[in-house]
């Protein structure tokens, strides 16, 4: 779409609520731009982006579309896809001859207009992402940061450095989003199918991420993991690289745990950054290191020291192996959550947490995310969840959908390996938990099961 944003006067945003939405709002507030939109219920988010200037309603009503917001020639409209089709706010724009136009299409416009990184994956895309934008903004180049979680460095998803010619994006393969982009560098993570709800098959869902491959700028740089099965398909001039936590062009060598501790070597074409100490401790932060640093030396913000220094004060993301108690006896109770909602993000999560305290017990709570996912890949969830010492399963959080007949958490639970499971409603999970004194808990899910640990906390007090 040939939309000049300079034009543009006012922007309103349909799905406004969303933490992806979030960042542009803010972005077009620094440019001067007024903001509006709608969401259908209210959250702390919501509350904030009101008291920073953006219009906030609650009705889906168009009446509730201020005035200002109601002349196409200065009026750009921007939804998501999470929203359904016949809102009554978006047939409005739609049939009032309004541009209207996806988020992603939105970002595809900043990437067209600055040297963008764009981090895509079916995991470790909002990791590498906020590390990457967390190591530039911690030196003199900066960037213009569109990120899927909250950096706890910042209290924000999104950066802003106006004289920047650098976008660090979360480029999210969802419904295609990440078609829109045009990377500088492009860096994927993994490939493991997801969100075939969408793409019907594993082969439609390689075919997309290929696509993603032939987006990059010709004098720019494709960054992909050594294990993918995708088949790249760069264009002409693109330099392609690889990236390892034990192989590929970027990689880490010597390797030093201790507990609560990770230290070792990022390996780099541009030479070795030593004892790179990792600022979020867990054991796939040092894969996600690699990739962050990957990107950041394609570009002119190569500066070791100061790449060493940002990784170890890099304090992660919310629901990113965020750590929400440490009792500081050394055995009190531990309480980490983290947004894993995909099986060999669950295998990782466990992993990571496991390495992170040996020989303590592991309690997993978890909630399933949507019921096509929970349909597509129960067996791997199983698998991924036996790992656990002792596990809670949730009830499915529905998410944009409706019920599937015969999808239900049970269908993971009944083949899960760990003796220790009990199945629950999340209205359950505090009374559980504290029957149960639990050492270690690790909460998983992309649903709401994380809104349940300040209760959890509470009733330790008890």
């Amino acid at each position: 779409m040939n939309v000049d944003l300079s034009k543009i006067q006012n922007i309103y945003f349909v799905g406004a609520g969303g933490i992806g939405m979030a960042a542009l709002e803010r972005y077009f507030l620094a440019k001067g731009k007024k903001v509006a939109g709608y969401d259908r219920t209210s959250t702390q988010l919501t509350d904030e982006l009101r008291s920073e200037g953006v219009d906030m309603t609650f009705n889906e009503s168009a009446d509730s579309i201020p005035e200002a917001f109601r002349n196409p020639e200065t009026t750009l409209v921007v939804y998501t896809p999470a929203v359904p089709s016949d809102l009554p706010i978006l047939a409005y724009f739609r049939e009032n001859g309004f541009e209207v136009m996806k988020r992603a299409a939105v970002l595809g416009l900043i990437t067209r207009n600055s040297r963008s990184l764009c981090f895509a994956g079916t995991h470790g895309k909002t990791t590498t992402s906020s590390m990457a934008a967390h190591i530039l903004n911690s030196g003199s180049v900066g960037c213009n940061a569109f990120l899927g979680g909250e950096l706890i460095n910042y209290g924000t998803n999104f950066l802003l450095s106006p004289s920047s010619d650098f976008s660090v994006i979360e480029a999210d393969e969802f419904d295609r989003s990440f078609h829109h982009l045009t990377p500088y560098v492009a860096v994927i993570t993994a490939t493991d199918p997801d969100h075939l709800d969408i793409y019907g098959t594993e082969e439609a869902y390689l075919e997309s991420f290929a696509h993603f491959t032939e987006l990059v700028r010709p004098d720019g740089a494709l960054i992909i993991h050594e294990d993918l099965k995708l088949r790249p398909r760069p264009q002409e001039g693109v330099r392609v690289y690889t990236y390892s936590r034990d192989k590929g062009d970027f990689h880490a060598a010597y390797i030093r745990r201790e507990p609560g501790n990770i230290t070792f070597d990022i390996v780099t074409p541009r030479g070795t950054i030593r004892n790179v100490n990792l600022g979020v401790p867990v054991e796939v932060n040092i894969e996600n290191a690699v990739a962050a640093v990957a990107a950041v030396c394609l570009t002119n913000a190569w500066a070791p020291e100061l790449i060493r220094d940002a990784i170890s004060s890099y304090r992660g993301t919310k629901r990113r192996f965020e750590t929400h108690l440490k009792e500081d006896n050394g055995a009190g109770h531990v309480i980490i959550d983290d947004y894993a909602h995909h099986p060999e993000e669950i295998r990782k999560s466990i992993e990571s947490v496991k390495a992170l305290y040996p020989g303590r017990k592991l309690t997993v709570a978890f909630q399933p995310h949507l019921y096509t996912r929970t349909r597509d890949f129960a067996p791997e969830f199983a698998d991924a969840l036996s790992d656990a010492d002792s596990l809670i399963l949730l009830d499915i959080y529905p998410a944009r959908e409706e019920p599937i007949e015969g999808v239900s958490s049970k269908i993971i639970f009944d083949n899960v390996k760990c003796e220790d499971k009990i199945l629950i409603g999340k209205e359950k999970l505090v009374e559980t938990l504290k029957n149960r004194n639990f050492d270690i808990l690790l909460t998983l899910g992309a649903g709401d099961i994380n809104t349940f640990i300040p209760q959890i906390i509470e009733s330790l007090k008890d």
